[in-house]
């Protein structure tokens, strides 16, 4: 945009103040040392190091020469101009010291004028110290301000002239090139605090757990939980870590005014959710309790109450938490909350979006979420988000991110924000905490998280039942900027949830806490149960006592069961389903990959087998299921395995019961059958399909190879050698005279078998 009269005036009362500060002492100009450019004979070796030299006079001639096509080129020029005397000269001379103090006037002069535009992010790419990556690590310390300390307040910043306003073009004057998130990076958090000494289960790997879905939850179990609950330490709030710190007054007012007049892409005005909360704070849990409103923030802003951007920033994070608090999960509500809280952070990002603001995929960074995102590897359309790995490439692993007030670490969860359906965040463990370091995305944070799937992104049989908050492990992994976070949830493995919960700082009450009893293959569509939790998390943290202790109940509680959502009665968009898959009788030997079940009852399996010990059956003459079907894992028809099946004679019955004499010799013992689950990682014999049993495990000696020749042939030699021994017929075998002649041997019962089954193409079935 051209500069208008009032910014080409309120650049020179910019100028005007960089030229007329003085020293507190001597009252020297500052800028003296800086009107004009050096000269290039006597410094000849300042112009081989300084990209582009620049000079306040130069500015001004530019300025009144109307030579600027935008505000920012003088600001960005202006910048240069001491950025380039902090890179050559030595840190601590007087004339570095004079060009920290002017640019910290630059940026407060700059900020006061409201027609001016916000100064960018991140430094000018000619600055000297993005141009040269190696420079000595002293003059990166002079060229950049303070660091932000999580315990500091607006006093401490306001004590000088260089931390009044903390600039992220200082921060991006390092030779990384990083913006303002690598400076959140940096500031580390204080280490988390040790919760009150009460009686703490620890340790390694949970037991696996011994409760199924068929317990009930009772009145007594409810009165457990809120007593031990009730007396666990509470949250303290957002820390003073990982805010935006470079946000004017009037970037302010813009941004509550989009927030409230944002509208989705159906007209619907979104604010109304967040307009529709009480102005009173009163919600369980909630680590503040001072009135807080959408309409009272932008009341606040337009009277620039905020003396900082991070007191801004702070106060519409809590806003939006409160709104989170007050509203439930996966309602429409809540939805349009997450939506706004995500726009949000869109706009304090350091690339924020333009006008208007209109996202497919409501400002989340990925195009997909659970349920719809396929991989990277095998995706042919635009779905392509997760990989089955953590991605190492093009980025700098690092201990963990501060981001609005959160500090996230490894085997942390969150919830994320997801495209598809913002009122169902992401559920997501992190595996990493990177920097990025490639071309288009350089400097920016992210986590890299394993996504876990709600029961309305799975597909199951109508009869399955769910635990409440139940997730679902899987195996997709996403990188997420952390622009995508929302907030800090918890999810506990099945035996540790049972028994207590998540000591601090890993979960506090009022937190979202899940439980996660199974693994989802969204390919094959099947339920793993979990049997070692330790495969689940990330290899850093296995078996160390210190990951996610719990405080005990006083007798295991088991968590409530509801039936499929999609059950339910109301009507929810999610890109799960009800599947076709009905209960299976034992005897049945096939099932559709589709298909899920759960463990066969116990009833169910002893009649089958009484059934299948009784007499020797054939397999079945139809699959069970419907239509001829094709693997999709596999990618081959079942249908000619089904024929082919149907002709193999009946067989004896070769299974463990009939073995110890069928059912009535194991004296009413309990039967159970391997759950399809588990039966599907061993053998199955190619003519039942039945899963092979052996006594004993494989005996590692070498067999005997089979005869060669004929039992009368080797029959024959053995004789010829014996009567050489005994001397008896030698010249037999020892003249050197021509032998009779061998008459040919007819083949044996075997030979002629395997020729049969050569001449007839059987010769490819195993045999058992």
């Amino acid at each position: 945009m051209p500069v208008t009269a009032a910014q080409k005036i309120a650049i020179e009362e910019v100028i005007r103040a960089l030229t007329s500060a003085t020293s507190r002492r001597v009252k020297r100009r500052l800028a003296d040392m800086f009107m004009d450019l050096v000269d290039r004979d006597s410094w000849p070796e300042y112009y081989e190091v300084i990209p582009q030299p620049r000079c306040i006079n130069g500015v001004k001639a530019s300025l009144a020469q109307n030579k600027y096509k935008d505000p920012l080129d003088a600001y960005q020029d202006l910048s240069l101009v001491f950025l380039n005397a902090l890179y050559y000269n030595e840190p601590g001379s007087q004339i570095s010291k004079d060009a920290t103090t002017l640019k910290g006037i630059l940026e407060n002069e700059w900020r006061q004028r409201s027609v001016l535009p916000a100064p960018p992010a991140s430094a000018p790419s000619s600055s000297p110290q993005k141009v040269h990556a190696q420079k000595d690590q002293q003059e990166r310390a002079a060229a950049q301000p303070m660091t932000l300390k999580p315990q500091s307040s607006p006093q401490a910043q306001k004590s000088s002239s260089k931390t009044s306003a903390p600039s992220p073009m200082n921060v991006d004057a390092t030779p990384q090139g990083s913006s303002h998130p690598a400076d959140t990076a940096a500031a580390k958090s204080p280490e988390r605090p040790a919760s009150p000494d009460v009686e703490v289960d620890i340790g390694g790997t949970p037991e696996p757990e011994v409760v199924g879905h068929d317990g009930a939850r009772d009145g007594e179990s409810d009165e457990i939980v809120r007593q031990l609950e009730k007396g666990l330490p509470r949250w303290e709030g957002l820390a003073d870590v990982g805010w935006t710190e470079d946000i004017d007054a009037g970037r302010m007012v813009d941004i509550v005014v989009t927030i409230s007049k944002y509208r989705d892409e159906s007209g619907n005005r979104l604010a109304v959710s967040l307009e529709a909360v009480p102005e009173e704070t009163n919600i369980p849990d909630l680590s503040f309790n001072a009135p807080l409103s959408l309409r009272l923030v932008e009341s606040r802003t337009r009277m620039r109450y905020y003396e900082t951007s991070q007191a801004f920033d702070k106060e519409m994070s809590q806003l939006f938490l409160k709104a989170r608090r007050w509203y439930e999960l996966g309602t429409e509500p809540y939805g349009n909350v997450l939506v706004l809280q995500r726009l949000y952070q869109a706009l304090t990002s350091p690339n924020p979006p333009q006008p208007p603001y209109n996202s497919a995929t409501k400002f989340a960074a990925l195009p997909a979420g659970p349920g719809n995102a396929k991989p990277l590897h095998a995706s042919e359309g635009e779905n392509g988000v997760t990989t089955f790995r953590v991605s190492l490439k093009d980025r700098k692993i690092i201990d963990e991110v501060q981001y609005k007030g959160w500090t996230i670490r490894l085997a942390d969860w969150l919830h994320l924000s997801n495209p598809d359906d913002p009122s169902r965040p992401i559920v997501g463990q992190v595996f990493r905490c990177y920097l990025s370091q490639d071309t288009q995305r350089k400097g920016q944070l992210g986590v890299s998280v394993s996504w876990y799937y709600r029961p309305e992104q799975t597909f199951h049989p109508a009869s399955r039942q769910f635990w409440e908050k139940e997730v679902f492990k899987t195996s997709h992994f996403a990188d997420h900027p952390i622009e995508d976070i929302i907030e800090k949830v918890a999810c506990q493995f099945t035996a540790r949830h049972l028994r207590g919960r998540p000591r601090p700082p890993f979960w506090y009450p009022g937190w979202p806490l899940y439980v996660c009893d199974s693994r989802y293959n969204d390919r094959d569509r099947i339920f793993v149960k979990i049997k070692n939790w330790n495969s689940c998390i990330p290899e850093e943290v296995r078996k160390k006592e210190e990951f996610m202790p719990i405080y005990p109940f006083e007798r295991p509680v088991v968590p409530r069961s509801h039936p499929s959502p999609f059950l339910s009665g109301h009507r929810i968009k999610a890109p799960g389903g009800i599947i076709d898959a009905p209960e299976k009788a034992e005897g049945e030997k096939s099932e559709p990959v589709t298909a899920t079940r759960k463990r066969p009852q116990r009833k169910a399996a002893a009649k089958a087998e009484a059934d299948r010990a009784g007499s020797s059956k054939a397999v079945p003459a139809s699959n069970p299921v419907a239509a001829p079907a094709t693997n999709p894992a596999y990618g081959y028809s079942s249908q000619a395995y089904t024929q082919y099946a149907q002709h193999i004679p009946p067989q004896e019955d070769r299974s463990i019961y009939a073995a110890a004499g069928g059912t009535g010799a194991l004296n009413n013992a309990t039967v159970e059958e391997l759950p399809a689950e588990t039966a599907r990682y061993f053998d199955r014999d190619p003519e039942t399909n039945e899963v092979l049993w052996f006594a004993a495990p494989p005996v590692d000696i070498v067999h005997t190879p089979p005869p060669r020749h004929s039992l009368k042939y080797l029959a024959f030699l053995a004789r010829k050698r014996k009567m050489a021994q005994a001397g008896e017929g030698a010249m037999a075998v020892d003249d050197g005279g021509p032998l009779p002649k061998r008459p040919r041997m007819p083949p044996t019962v075997t030979e002629q078998l395997e020729q049969l089954m050569k001449e007839h193409g059987l010769d490819q079935v195993p045999v058992s």
